[in-house]
């Protein structure tokens, strides 16, 4: 697979929701979502770094690497 996104999972320790998260953030619900599920094939580091920023984490919290190659472009 190649990267897993954890962000459920730091929200849940977080005790902030989704919803709260994009406000603070300044990304729309529909793209968290997408970044939640990881469906997107990239995302800006600035928005990275607003996640982290907010939900006091680190981005290995956030972002996982299985070792695989994952999807060819």
């Amino acid at each position: 697979m190649g990267i897993h996104v954890k962000l459920d999972d730091v929200l849940k320790r977080s005790n902030m929701t989704s919803k709260e998260l994009c406000e603070k953030v300044g990304i729309t619900e529909a793209n968290m979502s997408l970044l939640r599920t990881g469906s997107v094939k990239g995302v800006r580091f600035q928005t990275l770094n607003r996640i982290c920023y907010y939900l006091d984490c680190d981005v290995k919290d956030i972002l996982e690497f299985d070792g695989e190659l994952g999807e060819e472009l």
